[in-house]
């Protein structure tokens, strides 16, 4: 009779989060406001077929949404008024982003965003969270300057309508927080999540799913900061909430293991990292594909973990499949990729392989120099292996170049292992 009702209470859990996601994913079509085609209106089969969808992508289920968001598309595209086509495009995007399809994802996501200004007006707030989407496709591929000026522009549409202490503004600053991460601003990321946070627990309450995710993020972070207590403090408290709906198994609990597993490595508990490491490697794989970037991105940990154990010989089939899986979803010019090169070369300088760990931190000082400035701790993570091949090399001169400009990095100190984009989902 008990685990009846706690079966029942956790069914009601994932039926309550997937139609607040359905309802509100991003509250493009005006499904909630009123705004889009009532009943009996053009658009209506293809906005059933769209609720559908939501639901198996509030529950991760890309696969199974996917022909129902293809389906709606294609009616939209004969029979529809622009903004259920718009509503139907971004979608698509959304769906695209989540399978790692960035290209795809982009193009939709701009091809909605222009019919949806058209529908509305440019600073119409649904506009505004189509914005996100893209800010958070152009995340994916790496493009953080691109990112930021949709994201700059999403907030300035909100504060003409919504002063900032609104719920309705948390998650725009959560999304500010997370691309802050990626660029290296600590100190700026956690004041707009802990500002955030204050929203979200008056709004939704400490236990909430969407709780959960956000103290998540702050846990990555803390990881950057090397606040490892704090992290692991936080990153239970996620852990907690979200088995209480998924259960222990559940696919959307993968970025909650890959926290606890960089927390476990920075405490040299290479084993239970690794266990982690091997579970969500399993779980993506069987969900997403053995080509998903994110199947890449753990491929990587796991190198760094079997580095820093030192079990070369395991760390090198499993870096070298990260590099070939990140370059091939990815493009060898992302972030992800570079810190994978760099994984590869601090491999190959314990191997001896001193020129092919040369040509690796080159390729990788280079894309990174690229998207980042100059003082980006991953930079500093790229310019900590060159030292340490330098070294090994005997040369002198080439280590105290490096070892004044990784001094003048100011988050340096805090990366102790493992890069930014690792930490970033």
């Amino acid at each position: 009779m008990v685990r009846t009702k706690t079966l029942i209470s956790k069914r009601r859990g994932i039926k309550s989060f997937a139609l607040a996601l359905v309802c509100g994913l991003v509250l493009l079509d005006g499904s909630v406001a009123g705004a889009g085609p009532r009943p009996g209106q053009k658009g209506q089969p293809s906005r059933t077929l769209r609720a559908m969808a939501r639901v198996y992508m509030a529950y991760g289920d890309y696969a199974k949404a996917q022909p129902l968001v293809e389906q709606a598309l294609a009616l939209a595209k004969t029979n529809s008024s622009d903004s259920e086509l718009s509503a139907s495009l971004i979608d698509m995007a959304w769906l695209y982003k989540n399978q790692g399809r960035f290209a795809d994802a982009e193009k939709m996501c701009k091809y909605g965003l222009e019919l949806q200004e058209k529908v509305y007006y440019k600073d119409h707030p649904y506009v505004a969270y189509t914005l996100r989407i893209l800010s958070s496709i152009y995340q994916g591929q790496g493009k953080y300057r691109q990112a930021k000026s949709v994201l700059d522009r999403a907030m300035a549409i909100m504060q003409k309508s919504h002063p900032t202490d609104e719920p309705v503004m948390a998650g725009f600053q959560v999304d500010i927080a997370k691309l802050l991460t990626a660029q290296g601003s600590f100190a700026e990321a956690e004041a707009y999540y802990l500002q955030a946070m204050t929203l979200i627990n008056k709004s939704y309450g400490p236990d909430h799913l969407y709780t959960a995710t956000v103290l998540g993020n702050i846990a990555r972070l803390y990881t950057l900061q090397a606040r490892f207590p704090e992290a692991e403090s936080l990153i239970k408290k996620t852990l907690v909430i979200q088995e209480k709906t998924y259960g222990q198994e559940h696919h959307l609990l993968v970025p909650t293991w890959l926290t606890m597993a960089r927390i476990y490595q920075a405490k040299k508990d290479y084993t239970k990292a690794e266990e982690l490491l091997q579970k969500a490697l399993v779980v993506v794989e069987k969900k997403q594909g053995y080509e998903h970037p994110l199947t890449g991105r753990i491929l990587n940990m796991l190198g760094a973990v079997y580095i820093a154990d030192g079990k070369y010989a395991k760390a090198e089939g499993v870096c070298q499949r990260a590099v070939k899986v990140l370059e091939a979803s990815l493009g060898a010019d992302n972030d992800h990729t570079a810190m994978a090169l760099n994984n590869l070369a601090k491999l190959y300088i314990h191997q001896g392989k001193y020129r092919e760990a040369q040509n690796l931190c080159r390729r990788s000082l280079t894309t990174l120099e690229n998207i980042f400035d100059q003082n980006h701790p991953n930079i500093a993570a790229v310019l900590d292996t060159m030292d340490q091949l330098y070294l090994k090399a005997g040369n002198v001169t080439e280590v105290a170049k490096l070892q004044l400009r990784i001094e003048k990095i100011p988050e340096r100190k805090q990366l102790t292992y493992g890069a930014i984009a690792e930490a970033i989902k």
